[in-house]
């Protein structure tokens, strides 16, 4: 079982990233479910959901306390969230920032070697292709660059379903870009790079 939380604050549309990841997950073959946490939440107030992802029939609605990847929309909420909390060793914790592996633990205040930081400027990406501050595309596209539980195709393919036309090819193109940065980044490549020609190629691809 893999199991992820969303942090990020009212307005960005958190619920429905974790909606929107457990259907890229069914998508990519697996059982899938999503998680929504709901409170007093207004615009701007921290929000968490949740996403499972199995290869069998999905028995808990627990909340989950133990992530396998944490996906963090917004990088204010490292200071006052505890977003590395319960993340085993081996866990992955992926952060909408310009900054570095380095910045993210210093402003969690955390020591975690064990954790893998993966840092993406999801929202920089989103805005660019997208225009509006809702980076879920983006971080499930910087999500697919370091596991195999989904792929891009299916990201893809769930915001093309749900928002056809314009919106859903900007969301599109905002994860591939995401996806190629993170991936040329972990490879010692020029992240920026990879990420335009990533999104040049979707353009050739549908000209």
């Amino acid at each position: 079982m893999r199991q992820v939380r969303v942090h990020g604050r009212g307005g960005q549309g958190v619920v429905t990233a974790a909606e929107m990841l457990a259907r890229t997950g069914f998508m990519a073959g697996h059982e899938a479910q999503a998680i929504p946490s709901f409170g007093s939440e207004r615009t701007g107030a921290p929000v968490i959901a949740y996403c499972r992802f199995d290869d069998r029939p999905l028995r808990t609605r627990e909340p989950v306390l133990h992530p396998d990847v944490v996906l963090v929309q917004d990088p204010t909420l490292l200071v006052s969230e505890r977003v590395f909390d319960g993340v085993p060793d081996g866990g992955v914790v992926i952060v909408n920032t310009e900054g570095d592996a380095d910045d993210v633990r210093t402003q969690a205040g955390v020591d975690r070697p064990g954790v893998d930081v993966i840092t993406v400027p999801a929202m920089r990406i989103t805005m660019e292709h997208l225009g509006t501050p809702r980076p879920s595309a983006a971080m499930s596209g910087a999500y697919a660059a370091v596991s195999d539980d989904i792929t891009l195709e299916a990201i893809q393919a769930v915001y093309r379903t749900r928002f056809p036309g314009r919106v859903g090819e900007a969301n599109a193109r905002a994860a591939a870009a995401a996806r190629a940065h993170v991936a040329a980044q972990l490879a010692g490549e020029d992240p920026e790079q990879a990420a335009a020609a990533a999104v040049d190629a979707m353009e050739v691809s549908h000209a």
